[in-house]
């Protein structure tokens, strides 16, 4: 004849295993896992301990590549080429904005370029009233 076994939560907070009567089998014992590993036990299965979950294995770092040993330069050098490598990947309305900072006489030549002979840029003509009135008549208007 087989016998139904329970695990059963105790007022005390233990835990015990009962019968389908009720009858205390085993116990008390801390925790529900202990309980039901003694259950297996008195049912005479083997209990199968659970694995630690292991990490599995990192692959292999491959070393970092040397570096060819470049010819000897100076610190002037290595910077200015660094700086104009930099400024090389700025955007365009970035590059033109610090034009004025580093090459002030090209802005002007730029800014000279853009007006042409109108506008701001262009130097003041002085007309005399006399002169204008002569053309103006000459021309019959």
């Amino acid at each position: 004849m087989t016998q139904i076994l329970s695990v059963i939560r105790c007022d005390d907070g233990q835990f015990q295993v009962t019968d389908e009567s009720g009858y205390l089998v085993a116990g008390p014992f801390e925790s529900n896992a202990q309980a039901w590993a003694a259950l297996d036990n008195l049912a005479g299965e083997p209990r199968v301990p659970r694995k630690a979950k292991t990490k599995p294995p990192l692959p292999a770092k491959k070393g970092r590549k040397k570096r060819k040993p470049t010819p000897p330069a100076t610190e002037q050098q290595k910077t200015e080429r660094r700086l104009a490598q930099n400024a090389a990947k700025a955007p365009k309305w970035i590059r033109k904005a610090a034009l004025g900072k580093f090459d002030p006489a090209g802005v002007r030549a730029y800014r000279d370029h853009k007006l042409g002979t109108f506008g701001a840029a262009s130097e003041v003509r002085r007309i005399e009233p006399a002169v204008y009135l002569a053309e103006k008549a000459a021309r019959g208007e």
